[in-house]
């Protein structure tokens, strides 16, 4: 089967990253995570990575420390991530460049938007770093504008759950999933896909989200390739 996308932002969370264990970075779950890219980068599919740092430091429940310091601080757990997720990458002879918004040249290159494609057009992946570089900007929203800055097709949100629904499903066994929703409803309902200033940027940009969980094995491979799992974010929900 062909791809569906040529070229997609994968979004992971800092959570994913730790697996059962919660906190810091489980070995075995990282090397699933990269083998899963190394497949759809075979297809042909051209593949950015923005990782969140919650595994380490979530700068929003920081109680009593500065907002702007907390935040500079969650953007240094993401770079510590993506270092994981490039190592983990390259032990199985997939190309891979860090890219960080905050410069520290030792360790990875600067975002450079036509660089990064250019990486991308040769068959690398990028993983974007430190966020957007300025405190009060989530990686979610990160996603969003790296989406928009290098053409991306489509947003992979790799979730715990399998989609999103209309309340809590760990807690609420009665919660109801959506197969499809419109940027407006997400907004309009609350519901925690992204959040607010992430969602406007895709709905402006018109970059769908496809929200599903990892924790099925093949499972971004089954979203490239056209699968109907997870839930579906777009413009309208009449459209393809």
């Amino acid at each position: 089967m062909r791809p569906k996308y040529k070229r997609i932002i994968l979004k992971l969370s800092g959570e994913a990253l730790a697996g059962e264990k919660g906190f810091g970075i489980d070995q075995t779950t990282i090397e699933l995570i990269a083998k899963q890219i190394k497949e759809i980068t075979e297809l042909g599919v051209q593949v950015a990575v923005v990782v969140g740092g919650g595994n380490f430091w979530r700068g929003r429940s920081s109680k009593g420390m500065d907002r702007t310091t907390a935040d500079y601080m969650g953007m240094l757990a993401t770079v510590i991530n993506s270092l994981a997720l490039q190592d983990a990458l390259e032990n199985i002879n997939v190309l891979t460049r860090v890219q960080t918004a905050i410069e520290m040249r030792q360790i990875a290159e600067p975002y450079i938007r036509r660089k990064a494609i250019r990486h991308l057009e040769k068959g690398r992946v990028v993983i974007f770093a430190a966020g957007t570089g300025n405190p009060y900007f989530s990686t979610d929203t990160t996603a969003s504008l790296r989406a928009a800055e290098i053409e991306a097709e489509v947003i992979l949100l790799a979730k715990k759950v399998d989609g999103v629904y209309d309340s809590d499903p760990m807690e609420n066994p009665n919660a109801k999933k959506f197969e499809k929703l419109t940027y407006i409803e997400v907004l309009n309902k609350g519901l925690k896909v992204m959040d607010s200033t992430a969602t406007s940027l895709c709905m402006d940009n018109k970059i769908p989200i496809i929200v599903f969980s990892l924790r099925e094995p093949e499972n971004i491979k089954k979203v490239i390739l056209g699968e109907n799992i997870g839930t579906y974010v777009k413009e309208d929900r009449l459209c393809d």
